[in-house]
């Protein structure tokens, strides 16, 4: 039957050559076969020169370039990012050269800690909730308030007090204690907590008066390590959600607050999905006049020991 709807003509439509039209991908920048012979350097060609694999690239141009001129290099975990089984390769970075500080959250120093005394971390919370047992390991607590109270009034900070104990006493699995090694290669490291938020918060070992004091002292002593930041230097945060990128954005607010040229360095984050603070805090707020931010997305105990092979190449 006839329509009752009068239909739109193309006839007339316009057309031109695809060879006069702007293209955004091109088999130039497609990606190439790799072999089992082929060198991490070589995948890296491969990947094609579009998205996140450009960007990729990029950063890790930024990266070795700001290593080979003596640029500042921050990296800032969440303590995901430890219990992925990812010390070896960290502290790897940090024995040659590519980490100039490391900033953790409170719960970083529990899994370091976990790790490098008793080889096991990352207990099973549901089943510990049941019954209330959730975080109330004795040892974990009392080692690490142990350590920052025994230590109060002295101007060294919560990350450095623990890493100077597990080397002191040459924790079993000292070799993969990330703290215990920025404390022997003299790298600033520093923790990051949120009151309430760490196991060892719920344990009556804990005094609040060394746990502030230690935790002011990071802090500052990170703001330090964020005024040596200049063009050309880098930022990474990896799995850290919301506690460090807003203690980096206050620190950054510090150092400019008082005059320090902190302006056009990289920031990076990787993380396993986008997440509001990462995203503002750290790609764009601070690299908004100058210097740029990327956004990497994937598990981590996959990109970062690709970026870490990829840097060392």
């Amino acid at each position: 039957m006839p329509s009752k709807f009068e239909k739109f003509s193309f006839k007339n439509v316009k057309t031109f050559s695809i060879k006069n039209r702007i293209s955004k991908v091109r088999i130039n920048d497609f990606s190439r076969p790799v072999t089992a012979e082929n060198n991490i350097k070589t995948f890296i060609e491969s990947l094609p020169n579009i998205l996140v694999a450009k960007d990729f690239r990029e950063f890790l141009g930024h990266y070795k370039k700001a290593i080979s001129e003596n640029k500042t290099a921050i990296w800032m975990m969440g303590a995901h990012t430890i219990k992925c089984g990812l010390s070896p390769v960290i502290i790897e970075l940090m024995k040659s050269g590519f980490i100039h500080h490391l900033a953790l959250n409170g719960a970083g120093a529990i899994h370091d800690v976990e790790i490098s005394m008793w080889g096991i971390t990352s207990e099973d919370v549901a089943v510990g909730l049941k019954d209330g047992s959730f975080g109330m390991a004795q040892e974990t607590a009392e080692f690490i308030n142990s350590a920052i109270s025994d230590d109060i009034g002295s101007d060294s900070g919560y990350a450095e007090i623990l890493g100077k104990k597990l080397h002191d006493l040459q924790a079993p699995n000292y070799h993969l204690s990330l703290l215990g090694t920025a404390w022997q290669l003299n790298i600033p490291v520093t923790l990051h907590p949120a009151l309430g938020t760490e196991i060892i918060h719920q344990h009556p070992s804990l005094n609040g008066r060394a746990f502030g004091e230690k935790s002011l002292l990071d802090f500052q002593l990170f703001t330090n390590s964020v005024s040596k930041l200049e063009q050309g230097s880098v930022v990474l945060n990896i799995g850290s959600a919301v506690i460090l990128p807003e203690v980096f954005l206050k620190a950054l607010t510090v150092v400019r607050n008082l005059g320090y040229s902190a302006f056009g360095f990289y920031t990076a984050v990787f993380d396993m999905i986008r997440h509001y603070r990462p995203t503002v805090n750290v790609v764009e707020r601070p690299t908004e006049d100058s210097g740029k931010g990327f956004y990497f997305i994937g598990h981590h105990e996959i990109m970062i020991p690709l970026l870490a092979a990829s840097l060392r190449d």
